[in-house]
């Protein structure tokens, strides 16, 4: 976890619903099937101090990196760690930033091997931001702004799908996650079970497990699989 997510707002709504100035020059957007490496919107913090909408590439690369071949398995930092991570710390004390998401995906292995597809998202539709945390990696030709979602234990009915889910910030935290850097124990608690409990579990076709699908039809409902004969779970 996560390994896959949508995101199908546009530049304009985003700015307005995070307070954001955008500096994408439109290059938002929608994507049903996000996956490591793609280019996605994120707010962080410009130098001014204003909020700034971005376009960065999912999968950190720390500053000091050689390359950014790496950079697809570094989606996920676990909040555990990431103060005390050599990749990770230097962005969580400094750069942190906010993932606009309308859900995400998860998948689980049914007892005859088939795995089933289910996505997590709000049953009003509103916006979910991930915590997240970015650098800037350079090389002699180019420059990549990227960032990595960070993840925590799940908690309630989300636990049943993955043991991990994305660490989701209620917009009454988005300010003090952007902020200066606060106790890690602080910043990274996750939301209230009673929070949580406005999102739905939602089965949906297996077409989402190839990244060449996209569109807002790998979102729709199909007919669930039968939760009580789940026995394995497992992350695509």
């Amino acid at each position: 976890m996560c390994g896959r997510y949508a995101t199908s707002r546009s530049a304009g709504d985003l700015s307005a619903l995070f307070e954001s100035y955008d500096e994408t020059g439109g290059a938002v957007g929608p994507d049903f099937n996000v996956a490591p490496t793609d280019p996605v919107p994120l707010v962080r913090l410009a130098p001014e101090g204003h909020r700034a909408l971005s376009v960065g590439r999912w999968g950190l690369v720390p500053h000091w990196s050689r390359s950014a071949a790496g950079a697809a398995r570094m989606i996920n930092a676990r909040a555990e760690t990431v103060a005390t991570s050599r990749a990770y710390a230097p962005s969580f004390a400094r750069r942190r930033c906010l993932v606009p998401a309308d859900g995400w995906y998860e998948w689980v292995r049914e007892p005859d091997g088939k795995r089933q597809p289910y996505y997590m998202t709000p049953k009003d539709g509103s916006v979910l931001a991930f915590a997240g945390i970015w650098s800037v990696w350079q090389s002699a030709d180019r420059e990549l702004l990227t960032f990595s979602v960070l993840t925590t234990a799940a908690v309630g009915e989300l636990a049943e799908v993955h043991d991990r889910m994305p660490l989701l910030l209620p917009p009454e935290r988005w300010a003090s996650w952007l902020g200066p850097a606060g106790e890690p124990g602080d910043l990274l608690v996750p939301p209230a079970p009673e929070w949580l409990a406005r999102l739905e579990i939602r089965p949906v076709s297996p077409a989402v497990g190839d990244v060449r699908n996209d569109g807002p039809g790998l979102t729709a409902r199909v007919a669930p699989a039968p939760r009580e004969a789940v026995s394995e779970m497992t992350l695509f």
